[in-house]
């Protein structure tokens, strides 16, 4: 829908020239909207493949959502640049940067504590509640900040016939409308208990193995 919105109404893509800027909304919905909302379900579609795969594929998603965004970032930044506009001076602006920074942390954080060793069971397990609505808020974010895109540009393009119900205007809604939907529909998904990834027996005896070891290496443990 964003492809066909740019390449029907706003000339297509390219990295030169004017058309740069469309690089911006078509990176950061592709990569904070959908990659991101297919990284959740990663634990939730592959609920019966061993728990390392579906930590991998989700770690992965996450990564090429955060290298896709950075190249719309960098779009908009030298599209401005080139076109002696003002930077991130919009509330879109100031929430897109925001939540950006805040997906970059999580991604960190849940690199350095679930993906790589050395944290431990206990630190884990306090933290993953919090990692796991940060993931959702952050999709929800995400959702209301592409809104606040849609709207900003249709405002500078057709602020004259916008309320004219034009063809444009009613896709940039429609747009909006399916991110909405897909944005829920991932929420609903990643929140129903009963569409939680069952542990595998053998991954149950590992993290009972892994917990008794790392209880008795910390300072309070047994010897």
């Amino acid at each position: 829908r964003r492809g066909a919105w740019l390449g029907g109404y706003r000339g297509g893509l390219a990295w030169a020239g004017a058309l740069r800027l469309n690089v911006h909304p078509l990176c950061m919905v592709l990569a904070m909207v959908f990659l991101q909302g297919d990284a959740l379900l990663a634990f939730r579609v592959f609920r019966t493949e061993p728990k390392r795969s579906a930590k991998a594929l989700h770690a992965l998603l996450h990564g090429a959502a955060l290298l896709v965004a950075i190249v719309g970032v960098a779009a908009v930044f030298e599209a401005h640049s080139a076109g002696g506009v003002a930077h991130a001076y919009s509330l879109h602006a100031w929430c897109g940067l925001a939540v950006l920074v805040l997906f970059t942390l999580q991604w960190l954080l849940g690199l350095g504590l679930f993906v790589f060793p050395g944290a431990g069971w206990a630190l884990r397990g306090r933290y993953r509640p919090l990692h796991v609505f940060g993931g959702v808020a952050l999709l929800a974010l995400s959702v209301a900040t592409s809104l606040l895109g849609i709207t900003e540009m249709l405002l500078f393009h057709i602020r004259d016939t916008y309320s004219k119900f034009p063809a444009e205007g009613v896709l940039a809604n429609t747009l909006g409308l399916l991110l909405v939907a897909f944005g829920l529909l991932v929420g609903y998904i990643v929140t129903r208990e009963d569409w939680r990834r069952p542990p595998l027996p053998e991954e149950l005896a590992l993290s009972m193995d892994f917990k008794t070891l790392t209880e008795a290496e910390s300072p309070g443990g047994s010897q």
